[in-house]
């Protein structure tokens, strides 16, 4: 059995959230950490290469380190617009370092939602009330307005909190109805917040806690199958809290090392930089700067579509090592607040859309308008599958291509994989153990048949169906195993549980 060897680094990170943290001038809301990881016999040949890649910019080298604050924020401004020729040139040779080889996984994590998963922790999802939903328009709400006496109250004065969400949301429907349109379904989230803020949790502790950074990660390696592993962590001071935090959702052969002496979390530092950088840039250019223009929309300006072919290029090298390289389900993790995660992956799936600078730069006066529809849908997509969980993870891994589920179905990774439920009769009946939908929205259905379990795709006439069922089982209304009636007429297609 292969041994794989893992190296973690962070970027954004707060050892104490609190009402100074939040409204530092230099504060951005989500924290990254970034693992990446070999095969222990790749090692020596991924060092030599990353010490080769070192040596060629030693010059901007910081205590004898290559870190990623060798590219500032500023520079950033308008992502890699912003970029000179050295700096593209420094990311492009950086980015190629990752091959089929590496194994990457990161976690987007907002720390206004830690605080929020406090308040809320004692609350439940039920039949009437979505819990998870709440707690990500709340989330938002803090993370896009700021409220500075809702973030003094998380610390100062929790006795008054809910009295002062119950303020914000009442008044900032208000200022929604200035553009009902455009707020709509803003205004029916805080309506319905509104209806549910009856009490609040104390908050426990304001100390970042980093269990749900390895949640993900544990998950990631049950995905791949992958048990025999070593995992090395930035060494941080006398209290290793991290490494305790590995250890406590027990990852096993968990170490700290100083970067100084380990190429493999200078690599993870640099891609966390990397992505942190870009991640805040983005959500810079996206956010309200006045209580005026929070009821407009706001789009990115053309800078950030002036960009060269090398640009481009590397917008393309990012998205293969955040995106395509070594998909997995787990490789990218957050909360329930993922905004900013699902804005990074749909900037880059935007970008690298375009053949080149000359298709982009047709319309370049519309590509703002363009990636704010494209995001949006993103949004929204991420919402409607956050009302309809669904009990699809990953059980075990055992091939590139799809992972089986909780009942032991077969899932693929690419949905057009999936077998397809013939219904070429007027009337079948399948013993059905579960109903769910893939990340695209198609239905699925896990049947037990002649001593197998199977997965298929639905009919999207059913896909309706398949979406209320799942609604009512995050409800805590599971009608499953049932056996199931799939009807043909000339009307169209039914599905009745007996």
């Amino acid at each position: 059995m292969s041994k794989y060897n893992f190296y973690y680094d962070e970027s954004e990170h707060s050892r104490k959230i609190n009402y100074k943290t939040i409204t530092a001038d230099n504060y951005y809301d989500s924290f990254i950490a970034v693992v990446v990881g070999w095969r222990s016999e790749y090692e020596t040949d991924l060092f030599s290469r990353y010490t080769a890649f070192e040596e060629k910019y030693k010059y901007r080298k910081s205590k004898g380190e290559l870190k990623s604050t060798t590219i500032r924020q500023n520079q950033l401004e308008h992502g890699f617009a912003s970029l000179n020729n050295d700096n593209v040139s420094l990311l492009e040779d950086f980015l190629a370092l990752f091959d089929e080889k590496t194994l990457i996984y990161y976690a987007i994590i907002s720390k206004i939602e830690y605080i929020i998963r406090q308040l809320f922790e004692d609350y439940k999802n039920s039949f009437l009330v979505d819990m998870d939903a709440m707690k990500y328009s709340i989330t938002k709400a803090m993370v896009l307005y700021q409220p500075a006496d809702i973030i003094n109250g998380f610390y100062e004065n929790t006795g008054e909190l809910v009295t002062l969400l119950k303020k914000f949301f009442t008044v900032q429907i208000q200022k929604d109805k200035a553009n009902e349109a455009l707020k709509k379904e803003e205004i029916e989230q805080y309506s319905q917040i509104l209806l549910l803020l009856d009490d609040v949790s104390t908050i426990k502790t304001i100390d970042w806690n980093y269990d749900i950074l390895f949640n993900g990660f544990k998950k990631y390696l049950t995905e791949r199958s992958i048990d025999n592993y070593s995992l090395t962590i930035d060494k941080e001071g006398e209290n290793g809290n991290t490494a305790k935090a590995a250890e406590r959702k027990c990852l096993t052969a968990v170490a700290e090392a100083d970067s100084l002496t380990s190429c493999g979390i200078r690599m993870a530092d640099m891609l966390a930089g990397l992505i942190s950088k870009l991640l805040k840039a983005l959500h810079i250019a996206l956010r309200y700067t006045s209580e005026e223009k929070q009821v407009s929309k706001k789009i990115l300006n053309s800078s950030w579509f002036e960009i060269s072919e090398q640009q481009l290029s590397l917008y393309k090298r990012l998205h293969n090592v955040v995106v395509d390289l070594n998909a997995s389900w787990y490789k990218a993790f957050s909360g329930i607040y993922s905004d900013d995660m699902i804005l990074l992956i749909a900037f880059l799936n935007f970008m690298s859309h375009f053949e080149s600078v000359e298709t982009l730069q047709r319309d370049i006066a519309m590509q703002g308008e363009y990636f704010n529809a494209y995001a949006c849908e993103s949004l929204f997509d991420y919402y409607k599958r956050m009302h309809n969980k669904l009990p699809i993870d990953p059980v075990d891994r055992t091939s590139k291509e799809y992972f089986l589920n909780r009942r032991g179905a077969k899932i693929y990774f690419d949905i057009n994989k999936q077998p397809s439920l013939e219904i070429t009769k007027e009337r079948i009946v399948c013993s059905v153990l579960a109903v769910g939908c893939s990340q695209e929205m198609i239905p699925l259905i896990t049947i037990a048949e002649a001593g197998n379990v199977n997965c298929y795709r639905l009919p999207i006439e059913l896909s309706e169906w398949a979406m209320t069922l799942v609604g009512l089982a995050n409800k805590g209304v599971n009608l499953f195993p049932s056996k199931v009636v799939f009807s043909k007429t000339k009307d169209g297609l039914y599905a009745d549980i007996l």
